[in-house]
């Protein structure tokens, strides 16, 4: 397959927010991403979300819809009337995941309303993957709702779970019935600190239970709204080296990270295929065809 440069863009519509990558990169895993950008959605009109973002992430490239060989949806492509094709999310993010990762073999990526684990290869192919029941307790929201109800700022919530020495987990994997053990927690007078651990170390119990599922071992990206939360990434390592201490079963060596543009793994991933995919229609001489539709 050709190897020439194709500039592309991936469009992640998300349950909070929308992710657009904007790309110049070959057929392949190689190239530069021009311009990231990202808005959150909370009570505003998602299709006004999508074009302001594509907006903003194109005035910083230079470049406009005109210039595109092709833009790739991903997630809720319902609001998007441009683009010129969709791709799943689990392929999206594994794509994104091992262009910001190449070590890693594993993707867990946590949106607002559900969380998901995907193994990958060396390629960033899909090879087995799970996803939350529809209980939110594994989920961005689910941490939001409890730091809302906490008084706490969403950005101090990594902090102050990092200097719980005490944690407080919740006793039941169920978000309404979390969000009243927080309630409990509060009237007996648990430090904050030590209820935002808890809550990490229980969405983490539940995410590494997707991990063992999926028989991942080696590196996790973690990917999605919470990426960045570098107290969820504290807890889930640190269930995976408890159990290992303990010498619970058969043991995966598993060490979950991030990446300082691990949120848009699926818009990233998204322009990366947006190169494969047009590269395959040019040598099959479908270009004008799909142009004309």
């Amino acid at each position: 397959m050709s190897t020439h440069t194709h500039t592309t863009a991936g469009i992640d519509v998300g349950s909070s927010s929308v992710k657009v990558a904007i790309a110049k990169s070959d057929a392949g895993n190689n190239g530069v991403m021009l311009a990231l950008a990202n808005q959150r959605i909370r009570r505003r009109n998602v299709k006004a979300v999508v074009e302001a973002t594509f907006a903003e992430a194109s005035a910083t490239a230079g470049v406009g819809k005109a210039d595109m060989d092709y833009i790739a949806s991903t997630g809720d492509a319902d609001e998007i009337d441009f683009a010129t094709g969709h791709f799943y999310g689990m392929t999206t993010h594994s794509r994104g995941a091992i262009f910001l990762h190449p070590e890693a073999r594993a993707v867990l990526d946590i949106g607002a309303l559900h969380a998901r684990a995907i193994r990958i290869n060396e390629i960033g192919r899909v090879m087995q993957q799970r996803m939350t029941s529809q209980c939110a307790s594994g989920s961005g929201q689910f941490l939001e709702n409890i730091a809302r109800y906490l008084g706490v700022p969403l950005e101090d919530v990594s902090h102050m779970s990092l200097h719980s020495e005490t944690p407080e987990e919740c006793s039941s994997i169920c978000a309404v019935l979390a969000e009243t053990d927080v309630i409990n927690m509060v009237s007996r007078g648990i430090a904050t600190d030590d209820i935002l651990k808890g809550i990490h170390m229980s969405i983490a119990r539940r995410l590494t239970g997707l991990l063992r599922a999926i028989k991942a071992d080696g590196t996790v990206l973690l990917t999605g709204g919470l990426a960045h939360d570098e107290g969820l990434i504290a807890a889930l390592n640190e269930m995976f080296d408890t159990a290992k201490s303990k010498g619970r079963g058969k043991q995966l060596e598993v060490e979950v990270k991030t990446h300082s543009d691990a949120m848009y793994a699926g818009a990233i991933g998204g322009a990366l295929l947006a190169a494969y995919r047009h590269q395959q229609l040019k040598e099959l001489g479908r270009l004008e065809v799909l142009a004309a539709n």
